[in-house]
């Protein structure tokens, strides 16, 4: 379609497409062309589309043209699309259904939580984890607070014994007793309504605790393919899964980020500045990756317990009155950096380079 426009003896470099996404086969088919193809937020096209219109008027037509005037006129202020590796696109494929496989079960495991608040409220009491295989195992067998209540110790220590707990005589015990204790009363229609909800949530949670298994193992298995892999791994805070979501979030293009400042601002974990006249604040980015945003601060997190700079670092800001998750934050943004590093280079971590400042003050204490 684009090459019927072109001489034959044109240069594919020449044509410039904007496009409001990054990714899939007709992205694809047009990279391998030749073609430069710049990735627009769908936002900053919107937000151009009103320079046209103000009356909020939309139309196909419209946003090609939108987008036609912002490659012509401001293709020095956007992104090109990365040239990321295939076996980068696997880890991302891979590592992105992974992930919305682990948000769905959060989202079941809070619906079986409200179901059993209004008809079995001793469960909710009495396990922590709802997606637990030793607790869908008894909610499979005793769905509603009648069935538990004829649970003994001996089938209820065999299922903790199948899921390896320990403890399992006291937790046992202490299983039976909140079964056992009085409730709210709730007719024998409904409850059996609910034991069929509970059932149905309970069959959901472990399909989906089965498949996230299975595909952690393929986001291992590209991962651990990947040249990159040994950096992200000795990062602090990132075991496997949460390594691979970071490089399937960043890419490996060696040539997307200009500098660290560049990827802090991609991650989301550097602070924007508002300013008028006198007035200057520095807000947090909410607009942002929110996928990377989750894995980065979950490794901010790992990380105060991995990394003693990272954690000196963290209760630094927190003697200076800095939040919680405003100082997390912070730390993220310091990790990203030293991650930028760390591939730019081709090195591993170094808990002295990362942190010269803080090992001379444990070394001098």
């Amino acid at each position: 379609l684009v090459g019927a426009h072109l001489p034959e003896d044109a240069d594919p470099g020449q044509v410039v497409i904007g496009i409001e996404t990054d990714r899939g086969p007709w992205v694809s088919a047009l990279v391998a062309a030749g073609y430069q193809v710049i990735a627009v937020n769908p936002l900053q096209a919107a937000r151009y589309r009103e320079r046209y219109s103000t009356s909020g008027a939309k139309s196909d037509a419209g946003d090609a043209h939108a987008l036609a005037d912002m490659v012509r006129t401001d293709r020095h202020q956007l992104r090109s699309v990365a040239g990321d590796s295939e076996l980068a696109e696997a880890v991302k494929v891979t590592a992105r259904a992974h992930q919305t496989l682990v948000w769905d079960r959060t989202r079941q495991a809070q619906r079986l939580r409200s179901a059993l608040l209004e008809s079995f409220p001793a469960a909710v009491a009495v396990f922590d984890d709802l997606a637990a295989p030793d607790t869908l195992e008894l909610l499979a067998k005793a769905p509603s607070a009648q069935a538990a209540r004829r649970l003994t110790v001996a089938q209820i220590s065999a299922v903790l014994k199948r899921a390896r707990r320990r403890d399992i005589a006291e937790k046992s015990r202490k299983i039976r007793a909140a079964f056992q204790a009085g409730q709210l009363p709730v007719s024998s229609v409904i409850a059996g309504a609910y034991a069929a909800v509970v059932r149905a949530q309970v069959g959901l949670i472990g399909t989906l605790n089965a498949e996230i298994d299975r595909l952690a193992e393929q986001v291992d298995a590209h991962f651990g393919q990947h040249p990159d892999a040994e950096i992200y791994r000795s990062q602090p805070g990132l075991g496997p899964v949460l390594a691979a979501r970071v490089l399937a979030e960043f890419g490996d293009d060696p040539h997307r980020y200009t500098d660290a400042k560049a990827r802090k601002n991609y991650a989301g974990t550097s602070p924007i500045t508002r300013a008028s006249g006198k007035k200057k604040i520095a807000l947090a980015r909410y607009a942002r990756n929110r996928r990377l945003a989750d894995a980065l601060h979950r490794q901010a997190f790992c990380a105060l317990r991995a990394s003693p700079g990272a954690r000196a670092y963290y209760d630094t800001l927190r003697a200076r009155g800095t939040s919680h998750h405003a100082a997390l934050r912070q730390l993220a943004n310091r990790l990203v950096g030293i991650l930028h590093g760390c591939l730019k280079t081709h090195t591993t971590y170094s808990e002295a380079t990362a942190w010269p400042q803080y090992v001379t003050e444990q070394i001098a204490a």
